[in-house]
């Protein structure tokens, strides 16, 4: 049995059950649709207005961003603003997010992760062939196994399973996954949840074992760039939204400007990444539209997909274990190197703690950029085939 819940206008449904054979082109079966939930907490209660809510969504978020920051967790903009409006949404607090400007947020992220991309990655590749192979070996083994476990323990239909297991980044599975007709709010509970429970289980073990301290970071530029840098990075954001439109890109405001950036920084044409006010102002927008989508969600629901994600990331943990010591065994890297370079954590937050562990941040940064990209592009790619080989059978 499956039931629909409308959120944000848009509807989104639970997962189904049973085990039909895979075909990614079939929705779940649709079931008895369940009324949305009202506008306002109190269904007795005055409505409130459209801006009211919006400026209460982005109180909330704001708060949770400064709680998470304050208390130093992982992506604290983004995952604070999404958990504290996500908790008052549950609550049924008459909330709201941004929507309009979504399109504008995923495309600083964008321009962000783009910006990665320096020219002495592409020499050290050269050196690094050896535990790439690995890691995109790596990335098939955890999609084989999570996706199912995701479809058959999680009882999501296969297009959210797909998503919602492929060991991609938060922002980047949710555009793409969306774009593909993917059910949004069990890929932001599996991505999210599983982000915080890997960062936090390494941080603790190097916090409470070694004795390290270990923060958290945005990613973007220490200060505002020169005037000229600046227009580099906005036409990278907008014309590579342009871009990602005219080539009909899954999430094209996403894929655009990622793309537009990164061969602007391998090429040097820029050095310069987004300001650091700006993407974390860009991740607490995004976590308020995010977090705003759960209203009405019942706390049972939140709860077992915690128990569901917490199963997910104990198995890819654990594969990225394995994988980690064929690195140490092929090429030589240190276990807790190549361990950082696996884990299905945040690009920056596992950078910082290579750093304090005295690792190489640059490797353990490079393999992120790869596994990131390489899910970006090759999961559509995938996925579309899987949908013609189901469809021809």
């Amino acid at each position: 049995m499956t039931r629909t819940v409308a959120m944000s206008g848009m509807p989104l449904h639970t997962a189904a059950t049973g085990g039909a054979p895979f075909d990614p082109r079939d929705p779940p079966e649709r079931g008895p649709a369940v009324p949305p939930a009202p506008a306002h907490g109190n269904p007795e209660s005055p409505p409130v207005s459209q801006t009211r809510r919006l400026v209460l969504g982005l109180i909330i978020g704001l708060a949770g961003g400064v709680v998470f920051w304050l208390l130093s967790l992982p992506l604290p903009w983004m995952l604070g603003a999404l958990f504290a409006t996500m908790i008052a949404g549950v609550a049924r607090l008459p909330v709201r997010g941004p929507d309009r400007i979504r399109p504008l947020l995923v495309a600083v992220i964008g321009v962000m992760l783009g910006a990665r991309f320096q020219p002495e990655l592409l020499d050290r590749m050269a050196v690094w062939t050896g535990t790439l192979s690995l890691l995109l070996v790596y990335l098939v083994v955890v999609g084989v196994v999570i996706v199912p476990y995701h479809r058959f323990v999680g009882r999501m239909d296969w297009t959210t399973a797909y998503f919602a297991g492929m060991p991609g980044g938060l922002a980047e599975m949710i555009e793409i996954g969306e774009a593909n007709g993917a059910k949004v709010r069990p890929i932001v509970l599996a991505h999210s949840l599983r982000i915080v429970l890997t960062i936090s289980a390494i941080a603790v073990w190097y916090r409470v074992v070694q004795g390290l301290q270990v923060g958290s970071g945005t990613g973007g530029g220490q200060g505002w760039p020169a005037w000229d840098e600046a227009l580099v990075l906005l036409a990278a954001a907008v014309g590579g939204s342009l871009l990602g439109r005219w080539l009909r890109l899954p999430a094209p405001t996403f894929l655009g400007p990622m793309f537009v950036s990164a061969v602007l920084h391998v090429t040097a044409v820029s050095e310069t990444a987004p300001p650091m006010v700006l993407v974390n102002l860009a991740q607490l927008l995004l976590g308020t539209v995010l977090g705003c989508r759960f209203y009405g969600v019942a706390p049972r629901e939140l709860r077992d997909a915690g128990a569901l994600a917490l199963g997910a990331t104990v198995l890819t943990m654990a594969l990225a274990f394995a994988f980690a010591r064929a690195m140490q065994a092929v090429a030589g890297v240190p276990a807790d190197q190549a361990m950082l370079a696996l884990a299905p954590g945040g690009l920056t937050e596992m950078g910082l703690i290579a750093l304090a562990i005295h690792a190489d941040v640059a490797f353990v940064a490079l393999h992120h950029v790869v596994r990131i990209l390489a899910i970006i592009v090759a999961a559509p790619v995938v996925f579309r085939l899987l949908r013609r080989t189901a469809g021809r059978s």
